[in-house]
């Protein structure tokens, strides 16, 4: 097999958007830690289940939204479970899954920390396109998760942590 290599445009391309990442990346979790003593991550688990019915979710519904292991969220939840920002509770229609929830703490810590955070995205991020390149980004952003998460052409099922299910058929029942 040929090796397709990248052409100059497509290195410079790679090049920045590993820079640009890697520096919004490092930003947020500065300003995250200044402003709430925690990571991106925790922030993410925060936020996600500020969004969610009843402030809860399956920790394997929540795992997959923010596209991480099991282990990892597990590590995150116990972290803010300890810090009293969320809880756990047992699915009451599926004895092997469990709920992360949002405590009053939990939703009292980003309504404090999410104005800040949402200023350092604008600053870092936002500020710096125009509409259109914000719309352009969006675009390419979607084009690229769908390729990813495709089944017909993406990773399978088996290859991503957290789309893997347990050898139950059927969608996973609801615990709200």
């Amino acid at each position: 097999m040929t090796t397709r290599w990248l052409t100059p445009d497509e290195q410079r391309a790679w090049r920045a958007y590993l820079a640009a990442a890697r520096l919004l990346d490092d930003a947020i979790d500065r300003n995250l830690q200044q402003a709430a003593g925690m990571p991106h991550l925790f922030y993410s688990v925060l936020a996600n289940l500020s969004e969610a019915a009843g402030q809860r979710l399956r920790m394997t519904d929540l795992a997959e939204t923010l596209k991480i292991t099991r282990s990892r969220l597990t590590y995150a939840v116990t972290r803010l479970e300890r810090d009293g920002l969320v809880r756990r509770e047992d699915c009451p229609t599926d004895k092997r899954s469990s709920l992360a929830v949002l405590t009053d703490e939990g939703m009292a810590v980003l309504e404090r920390t999410a104005p800040g955070h949402v200023e350092t995205v604008r600053a870092t991020l936002f500020d710096r396109l125009t509409p259109e390149q914000v719309g352009q980004l969006a675009e390419i952003c979607a084009g690229i998760a769908r390729g990813l998460q495709d089944e017909d052409e993406g990773p399978s099922a088996g290859d991503v942590p957290w789309r893997r299910r347990s050898s139950c058929s059927g969608p996973p029942p609801e615990c709200s």
